[in-house]
């Protein structure tokens, strides 16, 4: 390794490392910014009318039935949620799916399911989805695009259909809300049902 003469090394390695640092600042800065606010308002609605606060809402129950609990919008399954004893039959494929009353808990042939955290909760949440992993779930129905199957109920059939601009929209709401911390159960395989 030659040195070459006349400190021009030194100097296109900080110009390098200099420019390195402006591009990632400016990528964090741009995946930081908020979308503009009818961008918002469309990923709202989109999302209110895809139903996702049926089951990714917790519930209240009072004198005029179920309601959704905004307080916790899109929290997912509450953390230790206590299921009743699950029908084993549940588990047969052509069977009954079972569901719990507040549309939270989901039994079938895949086991127990309950929906996700879509809060911006950096720990329980998607808040440390990029836009890019949010389109690669929805495309491939895998988890953060390329892990285990989303399970039943999600279908993502309907939303890959939807336009990309409608899908970064609900993204966009998504990291508008208030993050909640909730570790969403994780899903139980068919032999581990008890």
């Amino acid at each position: 390794f030659v040195q070459p003469s006349g400190g021009h090394f030194v100097k296109r390695i900080v110009a390098a490392a200099t420019i390195a640092i402006i591009v990632s600042s400016t990528a964090a800065l741009a995946a930081d910014q908020k979308a503009p606010a009818d961008v918002i308002e469309r990923g709202k609605m989109l999302l209110t009318f895809g139903g996702c606060h049926d089951c990714h809402t917790p519930k209240k129950f009072g004198p005029e039935g179920m309601t959704f609990d905004m307080s916790r919008m899109l929290s997912g399954a509450q953390a230790g949620q206590q299921l009743p004893p699950v029908d084993k039959k549940a588990l047969t494929p052509g069977y009954w799916m079972l569901m719990g009353g507040d549309l939270q808990s989901f039994v079938g042939p895949w086991g127990i399911s309950y929906p996700a955290n879509l809060t911006p909760d950096d720990q329980t949440g998607i808040g440390l989805w990029t836009e890019e992993i949010f389109m690669k779930t929805v495309m491939t129905g895998k988890h953060m695009g390329e892990g285990r199957p989303l399970l039943p109920p999600m279908f993502t059939e309907n939303l890959r259909v939807m336009p990309e601009s409608d899908l970064k929209a609900m993204y966009a709401y998504l990291r508008s809300i208030p993050p909640i911390k909730n570790p969403v159960p994780q899903p139980v395989a068919p032999p581990d049902v008890k």
